[in-house]
């Protein structure tokens, strides 16, 4: 056998055990828009199997029972909210953080970072009675916040390496015009960041998004801050589970963070190779 032969045959079995792997991910996405469209009994019955009976009627009941599209918009406001906290003061601090580099900037490296190793399960009773403190409780405004503290870590990582790789000249260029620190910032070397942005854009909107626990503590009291996924799980009962009404109520969550991304991969592609090339 050639080199190329084993190439292509290396390539091959690659292929078969990459379309494996995405089948057994896809699988239980199949399954949930299957029984979204079943009536109750079949998905008792039999949840693997597709319908005997279109019941395209629990949308029209979901969407209705659930407020979607008031708490479409909730999310959308607290997604929106979370991801411009985000991007901006974690873009900021890795510039300045690369930029000037001494002691106590690598000691704020070291402290922006060390919450990414902290689990959310540690600090939630003490970060809901502080939000408590501070009146923020309860409204679509502080969970939106609350997002800059848990997504900054990995953001600012992220643009740590990728600013590395992004001239010091430009700055010098922009003091000598009579630029300070933060319009150098704003007008130089922020647009250069397009594609690791998009990159944190894409992964933190996903996130929010769908994101159950922390809504769960901070909005789950009425439907004026409540998410998509709080609402869907509220077809979910102790003893009895609506699970045709379930499964339309998650598909009708997930699919718009699934558009979303398949609209903006490319760009999470981008941001990974220019930071490869790049560094």
């Amino acid at each position: 056998m050639t080199l190329k032969q084993k190439q292509k045959t290396t390539l091959t079995v690659l292929a078969v055990i990459v379309t494996i792997i995405a089948l057994l991910y896809i699988y239980p996405v199949f399954l949930m828009l299957i029984n979204s469209l079943k009536p109750f009994g079949e998905v008792v019955s039999s949840a693997i199997s597709l319908p005997k009976m279109w019941a395209p009627e629990n949308y029209v009941f979901v969407i209705s029972k659930m407020s979607y599209v008031k708490l479409f918009f909730n999310t959308t406001y607290i997604t929106i909210l979370g991801i411009v906290g985000i991007v901006f003061f974690s873009s900021l601090a890795a510039y300045i953080l690369q930029r000037r580099k001494n002691k106590f900037t690598a000691f704020a490296r070291l402290f922006i970072i060390i919450p990414m190793l902290i689990p959310f399960q540690t600090i939630m009773i003490t970060l809901l009675k502080t939000m408590s403190i501070l009146g923020l409780a309860g409204t679509k405004t502080g969970l939106g916040i609350q997002y800059w503290g848990f997504g900054i870590s990995m953001a600012a990582f992220i643009y740590f390496n990728f600013m590395s790789t992004i001239p010091r000249e430009l700055d010098e260029s922009s003091y000598i015009d009579g630029a300070g620190t933060f319009s150098t910032f704003i007008q130089i070397i922020f647009p250069l960041l397009k594609s690791v942005t998009a990159t944190v854009v894409v992964l933190d909107v996903m996130w929010i998004w769908n994101d159950f626990l922390l809504p769960l503590l901070m909005v789950n009291r009425t439907n004026e801050t409540k998410t998509l996924v709080l609402a869907a799980y509220t077809f979910v009962g102790q003893f009895n589970t609506q699970w045709h009404y379930a499964m339309t109520a998650m598909v009708l969550t997930v699919v718009p963070s699934v558009i979303f991304f398949i609209a903006f991969q490319k760009n999470i592609i981008a941001g990974v190779v220019a930071g490869a090339v790049k560094g």
